[in-house]
């Protein structure tokens, strides 16, 4: 394979252990990159590490510190750090299997392919692939990779199998502090109906490859037209704004059908409007 490994160690389940390696699943898209520049000269801004009182420093010099007090630090070498002994840095230890619905979506991170290390592992990682197929369950276990340790899920993937790393419970918000105040009210039966349908009308499989970064491609347009205009100012015209606020239920029905009855639509009027009810009384 000629990409290089993220990770190379060793699944373990019980007694059994697994040599594989893990591989990056995702990638960079495209992306616009700027430099600060320095407009009468024309030259990039550079920037130096600095101490206060000294000035530019050698890269060689800088070290990590852990403030421990206001302007007091403990100074760690980078070999120290990773002198750190975790059994997670070259075993990931199956502790728990669960169905893969119990994972919040907020918990998931990022994905990475795993594979058998070599021709030896290929039968147990068989195994333990269709184990998790055929029971429908997701392994969790703790995996420390560059310098952290995840929580990470492990399910198959055609051939292969999928590692994800997962957030830490501190590390997710609870939802119910940003929805509470949205009414507990049941929607209107005909609206609901008109929405259900225009979902169905606009249902398919999913095909990454219709979607683009549509900004970037903006800002290669404007880039080009720049550059032809040899620094000339350009600014685009402004779009409409947002539809206004509407007050009743009429305007959002009028909008709904609108929405099934124009052909090819990929998306239904940006409308705000909700329907008039007593709203529910808050929860504390």
């Amino acid at each position: 394979m000629a990409a290089r490994a993220y990770w190379q160690g060793q699944i373990r389940l019980a007694l059994v252990s697994i040599p594989v390696e893990i591989y990056t699943a995702t990638k960079s898209g495209a992306q616009i990159a700027f430099h600060q520049i320095h407009e009468p000269s024309g030259k990039r801004i550079k920037y130096e590490k600095v101490a206060p009182g000294v000035g530019p420093v050698d890269v060689d010099e800088i070290v990590k510190g852990f403030e421990i007090e206001k302007g007091e630090y403990v100074l760690l070498e980078q070999d120290e750090i990773d002198a750190v002994k975790l059994e997670s840095k070259k075993t990931l230890e199956l502790t728990q299997f669960v169905d893969a619905d119990e994972i919040d979506v907020l918990y998931y991170e990022k994905p990475y392919f795993v594979v058998p290390a070599d021709d030896l592992a290929e039968e147990a990682f068989i195994v333990l692939r269709e184990a998790l197929k055929r029971s429908r369950k997701v392994g969790l276990g703790q995996l420390a990779m560059r310098g952290r340790e995840y929580v990470v899920s492990l399910k198959p993937c055609g051939r292969g199998m999928v590692l994800e790393t997962l957030r830490y419970a501190d590390e997710v918000n609870k939802a119910q502090g940003y929805f509470r105040d949205i009414p507990d009210s049941e929607p209107d039966p005909e609206l609901l109906g008109l929405a259900e349908s225009l979902i169905e009308k606009k249902a398919g499989k999913f095909d990454p490859k219709i979607f683009h970064d549509r900004y970037v491609d903006a800002l290669k347009g404007l880039i080009e037209r720049k550059r032809k205009a040899k620094g000339r100012k350009i600014i685009e015209e402004a779009d409409e704004g947002p539809a206004s606020r509407g007050s009743n239920v009429v305007d959002l029905m009028a909008a709904l059908k609108k929405s099934l009855e124009k052909p090819g639509a990929r998306s239904s009027p940006a409308v705000k409007t909700k329907p008039v009810k007593a709203p529910a009384k808050k929860r504390a």
